[in-house]
């Protein structure tokens, strides 16, 4: 399963699941270098940050951005 960081609140993470369900998780059990945008895979104890889906996605969003801006 994967899932998006919206935000940081304190000691929880703000992230939308692919199901578009928003879930709290502990800051604590994540990588220390997550960023909001980036993209969580859970696989079963370990979460890791999917850098390939998160650079695809804010490459993605560049384009929306560019293309709202020039036209």
């Amino acid at each position: 399963m994967y899932m998006i960081i919206d935000r940081f609140e304190e000691n929880l993470v703000v992230c939308e699941r692919e199901d578009g369900k928003i879930v709290n998780i502990e800051r604590s059990t994540i990588p220390q270098d997550a960023k909001e945008g980036d993209v969580l895979v859970l696989d079963g104890n370990r979460i890791f940050i999917d850098q390939e889906e998160t650079l695809k996605r804010k490459k993605k969003i560049e384009k929306i951005m560019k293309d709202l801006w020039e036209s």
